[in-house]
Order: structure tokens, then C-alpha cells, then sequence
């Protein structure tokens, strides 16, 4: 059984909903979408409206007796409550209703579990459910009493099972960490490489399901898993992808943001998005076809805020529309006449419109602060010849009996020590 709560608070301006920013019908959707990609079989669902949340259990006495009666009746096995429950809360329920109960943040953590391929996944999902589930260990040794702690009457009380349940469970997140430290650091020495050439990094963020491993597979001609499915993706990806003049880029997928996302899974994911606070160019992807599609939009915003990411400190950010094969036709013609150089890109990751303008524009962008030099080289300098290749981009070259000269464009990154190395060799135009 779903159930979406609409928790309204009596004010001086009468009652006024939280978590207003969409409608109930949308989060119960998307709550449906979250419970489907775990292969839930859900028999029930609803929206149910709260006029004063209580601490106790949520709802009022009268509703969580009508569920309790609708649990045994449909021999129902699970409840989801789209909405963070405090440990006290999901304990009471549980005992009210006689079936297991999670909120909003235990179903992201079993699509986490199930959705996690790599090991660095698996580290990261489980520093986030250990993080989740030491507030929570009141539901499982409310019933054990303290133990003594000594021989006979000698010694004072011991730690009760839920303290030493407690230590053993920080002890085991800070074994993670250090795992995923040792992860971070690995990722940070792959990055160090990477930036000794000249390939920059384009990230793809978006809402969970609005296509970004979709276009990836478009872009780089891959096979990452891509589903309709809500955290079709939970791995980052990175491949190498050519623009239209030549220049190679380093496009990479994350893992999507959704609404409501706790903090402590942003934390556990930050060595994979990571490569969003390092890219020189962010691709927001938004799903144009969802009648959420603003929200879902604010809500991506906000955690790339969360993340140290905004317009100020972060990489420039583009647009995608996607999906606008899902849109009616008129619509669709207006927002592709409507397109300008500096706004929104509209297309279709899974037709392949408009693929052509996204390319061109990364092209753009990347270009838009390189050096175009000419490089004279003697021809007895093959190491040189051979690290022009490695440090620029060479546009035109052509073969003389002494020399080598040749036309090459250097990347922003690039131009300090691509100077340091070939100074001697740049011709000054005339």
C-alpha cells in the first residue's frame, strides 16, 4: 500500500499545505514509479490529508485505524509512506498496522541496494543505509533491558544491546568511509591524468528518468543501462565523445536527483558526483514532456546548490529539453523554431533530433576561449612533434625540409603549459 500525505498546518492565513511546490496526484506518481522499480506488486494506493500531523504516529487515530483495517483485509505486506517518518513514528505504525512500514527514504535506499553494480555503488548505498538505519535501532531493542556489566553485584550497569548495536554500527561506517576515501582518491588521481590532456569534461545532471543515460548512449554510441524506470542508473560513466571540428570531450553520467533527497545520500554520493563539481560544462537534462517538469527542474537546482554547484562558483549550465518526441506536434515545432543560441536546447535522446545543435553548441562553448596558434618545429624534434599532438588540437599542419609547421588550437586549460613548453616555436603573426 502507498500512501501519499498531504500534511497541512493551521496558520494565522488558514491551512496552508507543505511541500507545495507539486501536486499530491504528481508525488503520489512518482511514488508509485519508485515502488514499481523494486517490482513491488501494490495493491493499494491513495493520498491521504493531514490537518494536524502528530508526533505519535503521522495520522489521526481514526485514519490509522481505517488502514490497519484495509492491511488485514487485502493481506497487505508493506506500507510506504511517501513522506519522512521519525523513528518513533514508523515504530508506532508498524505496531498499528501489523506490517512492515518505510518512508520515502527507505524506498530510495532499497532502489540504491538493488540499482548498485560496482563496488564503489555498493560502499556508497551502504554508508547511506547504515547513516539511515543507526537512528532507527529504537524499533528493533525496545525490549531488551539493560545489561550488568562485571561479575555478580560488583560491577555497575553494562551498555544496553541498543548502545552496543549503536557502536557497532558507527565502527562500521567509519569503515566505509575510509573505503571510500581510498575511492575518492583513486577517482582524484584518474581526474589528475585527465586533466594533463586536453579533454574537458561534460557532466549530464537531471532528475531521476529524464533521459540523461539515454542521451549518453546516443552521444557516445554506448550501452549503458537505460530504462524507464525511475534510478535506471546509479553508477557514474564516463566516455570519450568527438565534436563536429574534431575536439574530443569527456562526457560522464551520474547518478539523477529527486525531490526530498535526505542529506545523508547526498553525502554518501558525493565521490560520484564529484565529477559534477569538477566539469567545465554541466548539461541540466530535463524530461520537457513531464507536467513537472518546473519542479522537478527547482528540485535539481537546489541539490546541485547543496553540492557547492550554482551560477556563480560552478561550470556554466545548459539546458537539455528532452523528450520532446512526447510532446504534441504543435508544441514541439514551437519550441524547436523558438531555439537561440543562448537558451535551451530542445531534442529527442531517443529520436536523435536535435542531437546535431546540442554537439555544436558544446563545440561552441569549448572553443569560445582557445588560443588558434602556429607552431613552427624543427624536424629534428620528434618528442615535441609527437606532444604538440598530446597538448593541442591540430587544425592544419604542413611539411617542410627543415621544419613543420603547423596550425594548432589550445584549449584555456592547456594554454600555460603549452606555452611553457612551445614558446620558442610560436610564430607572432605579423
Amino acid at each position: 500500500m502507498i500512501l501519499e500525505p498531504v500534511l497541512q498546518l493551521r496558520g494565522e492565513t488558514g491551512q496552508q499545505e507543505l511541500r507545495s511546490n507539486r501536486s499530491p496526484e504528481a508525488r503520489l506518481e512518482e511514488a508509485l514509479g519508485l515502488s514499481a522499480a523494486i517490482n513491488l506488486t501494490i495493491v493499494q494506493s491513495g493520498i491521504v490529508r493531514v490537518n494536524n500531523p502528530k508526533p505519535a504516529t503521522l495520522f489521526g487515530e481514526g485514519k490509522v485505524a481505517e488502514l490497519a483495517g484495509i492491511a488485514a483485509s487485502e493481506d497487505i505486506d508493506l506500507v510506504v509512506i511517501d513522506h519522512p517518518l521519525t523513528p518513533v513514528q514508523q515504530r508506532n505504525l508498524e505496531r498499528r498496522l501489523k506490517v512492515k512500514v518505510i518512508d520515502r527514504t527507505g524506498l530510495i535506499l532499497e532502489i540504491f541496494g538493488d540499482r548498485a553494480r560496482t563496488k564503489e555503488g555498493r560502499l556508497q548505498v551502504d554508508l547511506a543505509h547504515l547513516s539511515w538505519q543507526k537512528s532507527r535501532l529504537v524499533r528493533s531493542w525496545t525490549h531488551l533491558e539493560r545489561q550488568r556489566g562485571g561479575a555478580g553485584f560488583m560491577g555497575g550497569p553494562g551498555e544496553t544491546q541498543i548502545e552496543a548495536d549503536r557502536r557497532q554500527i558507527q565502527d562500521r561506517i567509519i569503515a566505509l568511509q575510509k573505503q571510500l576515501e581510498s575511492v575518492r582518491r583513486t577517482r582524484n588521481l584518474h581526474r589528475k591524468k585527465r586533466k594533463k590532456i586536453p579533454q574537458p569534461v561534460v557532466a549530464l545532471v537531471g532528475y531521476t528518468n529524464a533521459g540523461k543515460s539515454t542521451l549518453f548512449n546516443r552521444l557516445t554510441e554506448s550501452d549503458v543501462f537505460a530504462k524507464d524506470l525511475l534510478f535506471a542508473t546509479l553508477d557514474p560513466t564516463l566516455r570519450k565523445i568527438r565534436l563536429p571540428h574534431g575536439r574530443e570531450v569527456i562526457l560522464s553520467d551520474t547518478v539523477g536527483f529527486i525531490s526530498d533527497l535526505p542529506t545523508h545520500l547526498v553525502a554518501a554520493f558525493r565521490a560520484t558526483l564529484e565529477e559534477v563539481l569538477e566539469a567545465d560544462l554541466i548539461l541540466h537534462v530535463r524530461d520537457i514532456s513531464h507536467p513537472d517538469t518546473e519542479a522537478q527542474s527547482e528540485d535539481v537546482m537546489k541539490t546541485l546548490t547543496d553540492l557547492g554547484v550554482d551560477a556563480q562558483t560552478g561550470a556554466p549550465i545548459i539546458e537539455v529539453w528532452n523528450k520532446i518526441d512526447c510532446l504534441d506536434p504543435a508544441y514541439r515545432e514551437k519550441l524547436l523554431s523558438d531555439a537561440s543560441e543562448e537558451g535551451p536546447i530542445s531534442l529527442s535522446a531517443l529520436t536523435g533530433e536535435g542531437l546535431d545543435q546540442l554537439s555544436a553548441r558544446i563545440d561552441a562553448f569549448m572553443a569560445q576561449h582557445d588560443d588558434i596558434l602556429e607552431v613552427q618545429l624543427p624536424v629534428t624534434e620528434g618528442a615535441l612533434l609527437a606532444k604538440l599532438y598530446q597538448m593541442a588540437e591540430v587544425l592544419e599542419r604542413s611539411d617542410a625540409e627543415d621544419f613543420v609547421t603547423a596550425e594548432v588550437r589550445v584549449s584555456d586549460k592547456q594554454r600555460g603549459p603549452f606555452r611553457e613548453t612551445f614558446g620558442p616555436f610560436i610564430q607572432s603573426p605579423e
